[in-house]
């Protein structure tokens, strides 16, 4: 991506971005036949919704004349919850070219879709030079919904100028959506992370749709635009048109299922802004309730029904990978504690569920642990009694006992039940979306083929280097592509209220299941 290596390995996320800004500067990308522009907004969207540029420095664009909005079929349906997942919805899609006056046309009923929304337009230059490909735009659209009715399926089509989704030859096209319920009932959710674009993430999605999950959780490492993931610019590998592929591939699911990602390490692309992440910012609109949207864009919260969700951005505190180290200056720390705090204390949230990319504990013998996540969140985790972690990072699914003080408190057997309140907190690193597999150095446990071992010798990323350590916390592991299934169950104030987690395999099959149960306020 431009940087030579020997400056790379000693400069952080936003020196790379500074240096890539100045070698490609705006006189070049003049001469080239570029010009310097901010977001391209078509209008405002609901009544009290603002739009808002996607990156927060200034983005170059190639001078460009739309085309005949006829011969352009939108793309790329992805759908992300609002702060309030009861009442908004963000739909967002693609264009090849640029196009005039895109919309949404939203109804309660596919053939009444007579309100129509004006959606804005973020459009993201890659020039020639920066990563593996030549001169690139990619026009990403998006149309914030608010004042939407709880536990309501709407009918949604996407269009623009010579193309809308309401004329009767493009019904086809249509997608729906479904709010967040006003109060508790059962539902499920789906998650996973380092998806990419490959025939198994295919085949993951293929499985997805039929869990009818309420949402799905992507624990980072999202389309791999850049393969190397150091967060480092001489990677020549870097092609913007891999997140065209993606969104593409997703599309059958995230059109109708609110995709809702955390940033990993192949998401910080130097390029587009200093934090690594203006390309996410382009390309998602995700709960504007984050810390700080600055510097941590993929940081939010969501509640569900009884569930409360959280996202964060361990790049922020990963030994292993320090690109982005301390970027928040401790704010996001600060941050994730109110909002454990806040939810534990709500009446009407039961189950606290936390996801983010790098792992607080796996044995893989790539990765294997984050010392930054230990140190900064998992006393939290602890002190909080945070009912589920889920990971990525690390490319297979494992699963761990009940920890607490870094020690098992409870061993977790598939079909056993944890209870965090008194017992601790499980781990689930749910890795194996789509990338190449990585590794164990213990044999394989999981349902059907359970092999237990006492310990299993690892190591955990510290400042300074690999600390090598042996653990007895690793209770399923399986090296396939998989995905992880959550079934919610309310319980009246008193009762168990349930949440039954199983890891499904790439064919279907059930690799692990167990229960986190807590009394329901």
């Amino acid at each position: 991506m431009g940087v030579p290596e020997r400056l790379a390995e000693r400069m952080s996320m936003a020196e790379q971005h500074e240096y890539l800004r100045a070698r490609f500067s705006r006189r070049t990308m003049i001469r080239g036949g570029a010009v310097t522009i901010g977001a391209v907004a078509g209008g405002t969207f609901v009544p009290g919704a603002t739009a808002r540029a996607a990156v927060p420095t200034a983005r170059t664009a190639p001078a460009t004349e739309s085309v005949d909005g006829a011969l352009v079929a939108p793309f790329g349906r992805h759908l992300a919850y609002g702060t309030d997942p009861r009442t908004e919805m963000t739909v967002s899609w693609q264009v090849p070219v640029a196009v005039k006056k895109p919309f949404i046309r939203i109804g309660a009923h596919p053939w009444d879709l007579s309100r129509r929304i004006d959606a804005e337009v973020r459009t993201l230059f890659t020039p020639a030079g920066v990563g593996a490909s030549g001169n690139h735009t990619q026009y990403y659209v998006h149309a914030k919904l608010t004042h939407l009715r709880p536990g309501r399926t709407y009918y949604y089509g996407v269009g623009h100028q010579g193309f809308d989704p309401a004329a009767p030859h493009l019904l086809g096209t249509l997608g729906t959506f479904t709010t967040a319920p006003a109060h508790k009932e059962p539902f499920t959710f789906t998650a996973f992370g380092d998806e990419g674009v490959s025939y198994h993430a295919l085949a993951n999605n293929s499985l997805l749709l039929g869990q009818n999950p309420a949402f799905h959780l992507h624990a980072g490492d999202i389309a791999y635009g850049d393969p190397t993931g150091q967060g480092r610019t001489d990677d020549t590998g870097f092609d913007s048109r891999v997140w065209d592929q993606f969104l593409a591939q997703t599309e059958s699911v995230a059109k109708s299922v609110p995709w809702m990602p955390a940033y990993g390490n192949h998401d910080m692309e130097a390029w587009y802004s200093p934090n690594g992440y203006g390309g996410e910012e382009a390309r998602w609109t995700l709960p504007d309730n984050g810390p700080d949207k600055k510097n941590l864009p993929g940081v939010y919260s969501f509640v569900h029904g009884n569930t409360a969700v959280i996202s964060l951005d361990a790049n922020d505190i990963s030994f292993e990978i320090p690109a982005n180290l301390g970027i928040s200056g401790g704010t996001q720390t600060t941050w994730l504690e109110a909002q454990l705090k806040k939810y534990r204390a709500a009446h009407d949230i039961d189950f606290i569920v936390v996801f983010f990319h790098h792992c607080a504990y796996c044995t893989s013998t790539s990765h294997a642990s984050e010392g930054g996540v230990r140190q900064e969140w998992v006393p939290l985790f602890e002190k909080y009694t945070v009912d589920l972690v889920i990971n990525g990072h690390n490319h297979q699914y494992e699963r761990t006992d009940v920890i607490k003080g870094n020690k098992v408190t409870k061993k977790l057997p598939i079909g056993g039940t944890a209870y965090p309140e008194t017992d601790g907190v499980v781990y689930v690193t749910a890795g194996a979306a789509g990338r190449s597999l990585y590794a164990f150095s213990a044999p394989l446990s999981y349902e059907g083929n359970e092999h237990d071992v006492d310990s299993v010798a690892s190591f955990v990323n510290v400042k300074g280097g690999k600390q090598n350590e042996t653990v007895a916390w690793s209770r399923v592991r399986y090296l396939d592509y998989s995905f992880l299934r959550v079934d919610v169950t309310p319980a009246p104030k008193g009762r168990l209220a349930t949440l039954t987690v199983r890891g499904i395999a790439e064919t279907g099959d059930q690799v692990d299941h167990f229960t986190v149960a807590r009394r329901a306020k």
